[in-house]
């Protein structure tokens, strides 16, 4: 009940048919927060794609400026002298075939999965379990690379993974609620540039349709989409 009267507290301090600046909108998502943890801040975008064609699929990864204020878990496929360079990354979890029993046995410990080129045969075979998960390691995201060192400490610092859903909907955390206003803002054009400069060529009319903010607990708010620069 105590969240239901916070949420309708809060959307009664948002014009729902309204579609605010991006400054404005971070500054509601701040005041109506009222939940007694430091919610995400996520950024959801409406694009003009259909994702059941190939080449209207959108994906990436992106760094945020300021990072996410979530601690990611990595877990790195790699042996010898890359599995020791990602223990020293930070990496959590490191292994070879090891680490793809503990995962076959349901032991997935790890946010982001990075592998070595060379241990791709082994990951192949967890497709099955790590790809519905969005866990399966793909050289077009930078997380089947050589460069274990940098990729680990790009998923530390607050790189973050978008995809688009079937509706043509993507959305990733942008910080948290606690982040400076200055800082939401700055990530949420970040996200919003890495996304317009995923266009796919295959995409026809507008490509960003709608966008909004919401926190973990709190209403979507509506944003200008021409406040998101790019």
């Amino acid at each position: 009940m105590a969240k239901n009267k916070r949420l309708a507290s809060a959307q009664k301090a948002i014009d729902s048919t309204k579609a605010y600046p991006l400054e404005a909108a971070v500054k509601l998502i701040k005041q109506t927060s009222k939940a007694k943890f430091d919610e995400t801040v996520e950024m959801s975008m409406n694009l003009g794609i259909d994702p059941r064609h190939a080449d209207q699929m959108v994906r990436g990864l992106t760094s945020l400026p300021n990072g996410t204020g979530k601690t990611v878990r990595v877990g790195v496929f790699a042996r010898g002298p890359k599995a020791e360079e990602a223990e020293a990354a930070g990496a959590d979890v490191v292994g070879a075939e090891d680490l793809a029993e503990k995962i076959q046995a349901g032991e997935i410990n790890f946010d982001r999965c990075i592998a070595t080129p060379d241990m791709m045969g082994v990951v192949g075979r967890l497709g099955k379990i790590l790809g519905p998960r969005g866990l399966m390691p793909n050289p077009r995201l930078g997380t089947v690379t050589m460069d274990v060192k940098g990729a680990v400490s790009a998923a530390k610092g607050g790189q973050v993974e978008f995809r688009a859903e079937k509706a043509g909907i993507v959305h990733a955390g942008i910080g948290k609620v606690s982040f400076d206003e200055a800082k939401l803002i700055e990530n949420a054009k970040a996200l919003a540039d890495a996304i317009q400069k995923a266009k796919p060529a295959g995409a026809k009319g507008t490509y960003l349709k709608r966008a909004s903010l919401s926190s973990t607990m709190g209403p979507g708010i509506r944003v200008d989409v021409s406040t998101l620069g790019g």
